[in-house]
């Protein structure tokens, strides 16, 4: 070779080399400013915005600089956008924190996997909430009904389902589940009134039963409550209305510090009302919620919190609307006067985390809840003592252990990405007061009709994937359940003193699609199997094959982001379900009532046409029969068929806002024949707040128009004083007239 091209091509390499020597690899992290949380999956440009990249779980990032000076542009929905100039200079500080931006609905990517929890963000951004009712009425297509005036878990429907209390809703805060099994008053028992409202920070939901981490009553969803970690400011409340009704609230900063990364921070709350009805309700709620959480290292985090409440109160009970129509009482007042109740719960609960590296991490969770309930009814009256009446107290007392722990990594392939989670866990009921008592005025005991103590534990595993290639999203998962009931019946004296006990075991498959046309048109198809269980009061005796009843489904349905300030999410859906459970409350059993089958349509529509204006609307169509009654006789009891829940907020000028929010629930099948109907009912709240830097308030006008509604609504057989036969017709608790109440805080 010619020595003068040998020099040449050496002087190449050499330069190459060297300018190849001069790209400067840089690490860094991008953290949350207040938490110090590591904000993973930010987008960052960089090679003046020639390439990106994204941070891991850890919050870090590489990239590599070509040429100096460069800027880099990190970017995450929720935070502010930096722009970061970057010199040649070493440059010692290599943590990026992000600032919290008002959620926008400009911001929410069709795509991601935090969609839904997204809208719920805006939702409550947009509309303040005061009370567990407010909370879940912010779950689009949650509709729900008290009929204890704030004292018992709210009535649940979802998907076509009456889910009593929780008997196919999955409900959890931070993780920790609410739902109680084999519960005095109804399977999958709900009370969520141990929550402070103003502490959620944010709410995760699903509808159907597609998600491998849920497990139990997961059948038509799952609600997560997530709570604040910590507090920007103090703040003391106090609120004041309609029917002698008083709320103080204090939420205290107590620790907050950055440089070791340490924050805590304690609520409190107390709520009393005498509510509408001529017996005086007595409400009385105490709430206490502390949590304190800390970065141990830049890999390890923990968390602990606790909540109690206390709680008691009167209640008018369901009214049969014939005692209305005949003027035996008038629509507040009651039959039984004596109903109402008590209860209370403790929770422990800590979680920690431990970023293996930014691919992968573990996180693990472990709670107690001490749990205590107390009820008086009366639902059938003097049908079958026409001397003292029939109104029964249901007792229970436990306590409930669990935990879990979940493995989680990405994979990066080529022209791919996987995600790969698995996790095990357990929980516990070890329930030693589980009552059913007939009793006069509360204070006699007449007949003892079911008094049983036992063990309820459920093991679980569970693992999913989460591939992405190109357009698509692909989800497989796989969940498996394993039951053990063991129950001691008091008043057999025949029983071993061990008792009786059987197992089963569920497993539930997951598969689930996504295909982003753009980035603003999202196709999904979701599929599984779910379940909820049935109680060991019946369980145990019978081991029969109704004890983990399955559901199968799916839904199709697409996201449209047409421009910025509009989403759209219409879906159409089916279930069947092997086994539905009535609640019989008391003869103290669920009654298994056959399979059933349904299918409907939910529209959700968020429009931002305004910074300063917020529309949202959700509106859902469904259809349940079951499948082995013949025709005309096959209506699924107290089903809902359309419901519809929405709301409009104005900042209208310098922190004053209106806000008129509505609920829908059309008239729906009570018996199986469809002879008797419910009652639809339009209501209408409306808010007027100013909020300054400082302090605020609130006037909030429930019922603005003073409709006449029927809010918790049954068919059922009743006998009043001085009938002759019982006779089935529509019982209800009248839904709260018009009331105002008025509110102001103060922030320090």
């Amino acid at each position: 070779m010619n020595p003068g091209k040998i020099i040449l091509l050496f002087l190449a390499l050499f330069f190459h080399g060297k300018y190849k020597a001069q790209e400067t690899e840089k690490h860094m992290f991008i953290k949350d400013a207040e938490d110090k949380y590591p904000i993973s999956d930010a987008f960052i440009q960089f090679d003046h915005g020639n390439a990106h990249t994204h941070s891991g779980a850890d919050g870090s990032f590489q990239f590599s600089m070509k040429t100096f000076p460069d800027t880099l542009i990190i970017s995450h929905k929720g935070y502010e956008e930096v722009k970061l100039p970057i010199t040649n200079e070493d440059n010692k500080n290599n943590v990026i924190f992000l600032q919290h931006t008002p959620f926008q609905i400009s911001e929410v990517v069709i795509n991601h996997s935090s969609f839904l929890s997204d809208i719920t963000k805006v939702d409550l951004n947009k509309f303040p909430v005061n009370s567990a009712q407010d909370l879940l009425r912010k779950v689009p297509g949650l509709f729900i009904a008290q009929h204890a005036g704030g004292g018992k878990a709210e009535q649940l429907f979802l998907r076509g389902f009456d889910a009593d209390h929780g008997t196919d809703v999955s409900v959890n805060v931070d993780g920790m589940p609410v739902n109680i099994v084999s519960h005095a008053h109804g399977q999958g028992y709900s009370d969520l009134h141990f929550v402070i409202p103003e502490t959620v920070n944010n709410i995760d939901f699903g509808k159907g039963a597609y998600y491998v981490d849920r497990g139990d009553f997961n059948t038509a969803g799952y609600v997560d409550f997530k709570t604040y970690n910590q507090l920007k400011n103090s703040m003391i409340k106090l609120e004041g209305g309609s029917f002698n009704s008083k709320r103080m609230l204090g939420m205290f900063n107590i620790l907050h510090d950055d440089v070791h990364r340490k924050n805590a921070y304690l609520a409190a709350e107390y709520n009393y009302t005498d509510g509408p009805f001529d017996v005086k309700q007595n409400f009385n709620r105490i709430n206490i919620f502390g949590k304190y959480n800390q970065w141990i290292t830049d890999s390890d985090y923990f968390n602990i919190q606790f909540s109690t409440f206390n709680s008691s109160w009167n209640a008018s009970g369901q009214i049969p609307e014939r005692a209305v129509d005949e003027g035996i009482i008038d629509r507040w007042g009651s039959i039984d006067p004596t109903e109402g109740g008590k209860t209370s719960r403790t929770n422990v609960q800590m979680n920690f985390k431990h970023i293996i590296s930014p691919s992968e991490q573990i996180d693990a969770m472990a709670f107690y809840s001490k749990y205590n309930f107390n009820l008086y009814s009366d639902f059938t009256f003097y049908l079958k003592d026409q001397d003292h009446g029939d109104e029964i107290q249901q007792k229970d007392g436990r306590n409930i252990y669990g935990a879990q722990i979940k493995y989680s990594k990405n994979f990066s392939l080529p022209n791919s990405s996987l995600h790969w989670t698995s996790g095990v866990g357990f929980r516990n009921d070890d329930i030693n007061t589980l009552q059913l008592n007939h009793v006069y005025h509360r204070d006699v005991l007449l007949d003892k009709l079911s008094d049983v103590t036992g063990v309820e534990t459920n093991l679980y595993a569970y693992s999913g994937l989460v591939w992405k290639t190109g357009k698509w999203t692909i989800n497989p998962g796989l969940r498996l359940d394993h039951f053990i009931f063991n129950m001691h019946d008091v008043l057999d004296d025949e029983q071993l003193p061990s008792g009786r006990s059987t197992e089963a075991i569920r497993i539930s498959p997951k598969l689930n699609f996504s295909f982003a046309q753009n980035d603003n048109i999202m196709w999904f198809l979701k599929t599984g199997m779910g379940f909820h269980s049935n109680d060991l009061r019946v369980v145990v005796p019978q081991k029969n094959e109704n004890t983990l009843p399955y559901s199968i489904g799916g839904d199709f349905g697409i996201r449209l982001h047409p421009f910025k300030s509009l989403i759209i999410t219409p879906t159409v859906w089916y279930m069947y379900l092997q086994q539905e459970f009535v609640y019989v409350g008391d003869d103290a059993v669920v009654e298994p009532s056959g399979k059933s089958n349904r299918f409907g349509a939910d529209l959700g529509i968020r429009f931002q046409p305004l910074e300063n204006l917020y529309l949202n609307t959700d509106i859902n169509y469904s259809h349940a029969r079951f499948i082995q009654e013949e025709k005309g006789q096959d209506y699924v009891p107290l089903a809902p068929v359309i419901t519809s829940t929405g709301s409009i907020n104005w900042d209208f000028s310098h922190g004053f806002s209106i806000g008129l929010q509505y609920r829908y629930l059309g008239a729906r099948p009570a018996v199986e024949d469809n002879s008797i109907r419910t009652k639809s009912y339009f209501v209408n709240d409306l808010m007027l707040s100013y909020n300054h830097k400082k302090w605020g308030a609130n006037i909030q006008m429930n019922n603005l128009f003073n409709v006449k509604w029927n809010e918790a609504q049954f068919a059922t057989e009743t006998q009043l004083k001085g009938e002759a036969e019982p006779i089935t017709d529509l019982t209800y608790t009248p839904g709260s007239p018009f009331g105002v109440r008025l509110g102001i805080y103060y922030k320090f």
